[in-house]
């Protein structure tokens, strides 16, 4: 059975930064294409970025030089480290393995 759990989501002021992780069990993150999105409110969900079984790497424009997505193999947990947040990166950010999701966790940027 696949489970991602996703966690490091909260409030944080323009400007600030967040680590986003992704937890699985059941599929090695190594040799998976991994993902991560994020659905604004009243939007629909969007690709942020992308880590490909070869470890290629893509983003979306929008977070381009902002955010990092790595893995880490012994944890077998994605990460997605999110600099100079911006109010329009507030969303529910989910991260996906295949046809698994994770349930999401909530990033707020606000002052």
């Amino acid at each position: 059975q696949v489970q991602l759990v996703e966690s490091g989501g909260g409030l944080v002021q323009p400007g600030g930064s967040l680590r986003l992780s992704c937890a699985v069990s059941g599929r090695n993150i190594m040799i998976s294409a991994m993902e991560w999105y994020r659905q604004a409110p009243g939007k629909q969900r969007e690709l942020v970025a992308g880590i490909d079984a070869g470890s290629s790497l893509y983003y979306a424009d929008s977070v381009k030089g902002r955010f990092t997505i790595f893995r880490d193999g012994a944890k077998n947990t994605l990460y997605l480290q999110m600099n100079s947040l911006q109010p329009e990166d507030t969303a529910l950010y989910y991260c996906r393995g295949g046809t698994f999701w994770g349930q999401g966790t909530q990033v707020t940027v606000s002052s």
